[in-house]
């Protein structure tokens, strides 16, 4: 990873198509639902280089003029990006109705239907700028009520250094101090979703059954997210792109910043699914060492039973493994982790690990 600033149309663009985000390519505030036309439309197997902007930098606290926002934080104009800038001048949104997140899409994926599962797999995660936001604000997070302390908004900027080990963001330990405390960047795609089948667009905070803001940070490079098909074509759509962040996001935001993703899209059509997976209820991420399966509800503690359940059926199906042994198993050996505390609906991910199946033979 560099911190070469990557303006639209600038830059390596690895896919077989290139999605900017522009006010024609994006929406701020809702996602997309099954009466919105596609933006680009694609085979599955294809590659497709998309930018995102981030949210943070143009909100209306924020006094919605990214130049001004980032000025004041030392960032040349050159190094504010250029669609955050129009996106921001173009577009409105109602604060009090709509989310925050800005997403690019939606993508139609030529065969995909309804039963079939979208599989993303995520080639290239990019940052466009070296420096990102954290953010506290309007009384939610994890301590809402508390923090923020007063009435106002609190927006930490945080700059991205190169180190030996990679980028890395920096803070102070009190404001005005030197940015002694660092930690590494893990870059994710905080929403990552498919159309839900409803004429009316969904709010983009909480997340669901769609996929949408499921804020998992273990869908960096090399991993790959499964969600049911609710309409034909996908209509696939990504944003809230994250430079790193903790699990439970606590403040409300991570450290937010735009990226460039490449991803691949590929139809699981529904046979093959079934046997793979069983019947998904929700989001499923791959990577390299775990299957996750997730719960969402609004009550944390529901979100965890469902994660538990998603977690028994899915070794039910996939392994054939009977369920007093799999509720055995996943207590002895399985992670079960908060996703994210402060999108409406809470999230839970089950880490299991494959290799612990490695001498069971599939059929």
């Amino acid at each position: 990873m560099s911190t070469t600033i990557l303006q639209p149309g600038t830059g390596p663009r690895p896919g077989d198509h290139y999605l900017p985000a522009t006010p024609a390519t994006v929406m701020w505030g809702r996602l997309p639902c099954r009466t919105d036309a596609a933006v680009l439309t694609i085979a599955p197997g294809d590659t497709v280089t998309i930018d995102t902007v981030s949210h943070e930098g143009i909100l209306e606290d924020q006094g919605k003029d990214p130049l001004a926002f980032f000025g004041a934080h030392g960032v040349e104009p050159a190094s504010v990006l250029e669609d955050a800038v129009e996106i921001a001048a173009a577009l409105a949104r109602d604060p009090a109705a709509d989310g925050p997140h800005v997403v690019t899409g939606p993508i139609h994926v030529a065969g995909a239907a309804p039963g079939d599962l979208l599989k993303i797999s995520v080639e290239h995660l990019d940052p466009r700028v070296p420096y990102g936001v954290i953010s506290n604000r309007h009384g939610k997070g994890a301590l809402p009520g508390e923090l923020p302390r007063g009435s106002a908004n609190v927006s930490v900027f945080a700059p991205v250094e190169v180190r030996d080990t990679g980028l890395v963001g920096v803070l102070p330990l009190v404001d005005g101090g030197d940015r002694v405390v660092e930690f590494p960047l893990a870059p994710f795609l905080g929403t990552m979703g498919v159309a839900v089948d409803s004429d009316d667009r969904p709010h983009s905070v909480p997340p669901g059954e769609h996929g949408g803001n499921i804020d998992i940070k273990l869908l960096v490079e090399g991993a790959v997210l499964y969600l049911p098909v609710q309409v034909e074509g996908a209509l696939a759509y990504i944003g809230d792109p994250h430079f790193a962040q903790g699990d439970g996001e606590v403040a409300l935001t991570a450290l937010e910043a735009s990226l460039r993703a490449t991803l691949r899209f590929d139809v699981v059509p529904r046979d093959e699914a079934l046997a793979a997976f069983g019947e998904l209820a929700g989001p499923l991420v791959h990577t390299d060492e775990y299957l996750v399966p997730t719960g969402l509800d609004p009550d944390l503690g529901e979100a965890m039973r469902k994660a538990v359940r998603a977690a028994l059926a899915l070794l039910q199906a996939r392994y054939g493994m009977a369920e007093h042994l799999a509720y055995a198993y996943l207590s002895a050996a399985t992670d079960f982790d908060i996703s994210q505390v402060v999108d409406i609906v809470c999230g839970v991910h089950a880490r299991i690990r494959e290799a612990d199946f490695g001498a069971v033979t599939r059929g």
